[in-house]
């Protein structure tokens, strides 16, 4: 989806005039953000965009992390995408449970006295992390077909017996 779209989409949901208002810029600049290119095949350069040229500048995750976290949220990069033909899906598959088992664990552990410490926290925080960008890695090499080199990134054996 492209920028002007997603502003366009959260908009809608209260109004062009209430965003203008609120943000303290005229109408007419919020209805450009929400619009694709003009007649002269320029864009209005969006706070999305702002905030993307931003980041690609500086190249700092805290922008991003900020962002998400004003937003309840937290910033997890994807793991590049390496992947290329040969590497069964399963052994990948049970590396994902594993890790989810992980994490269940960190946190039953973490639990059993009945208080989390902010270390316990941090670790359970981690364990998440690791399953979330693992399955994503798994996800993407879906999307392109294979994962021999998500499971040369984190440390799967492949099949011994040649099978594909």
């Amino acid at each position: 989806m492209e920028s002007h779209e997603v502003i366009s989409q959260a908009c809608e949901k209260v109004g062009v005039k209430e965003v203008a208002a609120k943000l303290g810029v005229s109408l007419s600049l919020a209805y450009k953000w929400g619009q694709g290119q003009d007649a002269t095949g320029e864009q209005a350069s969006n706070p999305l965009e702002r905030v993307q040229r931003l980041y690609d500048i500086t190249g700092d995750d805290q922008l991003i992390q900020w962002l998400c976290q004003k937003c309840g949220g937290v910033f997890v990069r994807n793991p590049p995408s390496k992947c290329v033909k040969g590497f069964e899906v399963v052994p990948a598959t049970q590396e994902i449970v594993k890790r989810f088992a992980d994490m269940l664990a960190a946190i039953s552990k973490a639990a059993g006295d009945a208080h989390i410490s902010p270390e316990e926290a941090d670790h359970i925080r981690n364990e998440w992390d690791d399953l979330k960008r693992y399955a994503e890695g798994f996800v993407r090499c879906c999307e392109e077909g294979d994962f021999v080199n998500l499971a040369h990134s984190m440390h799967i054996e492949p099949p011994k017996n040649g099978k594909k």
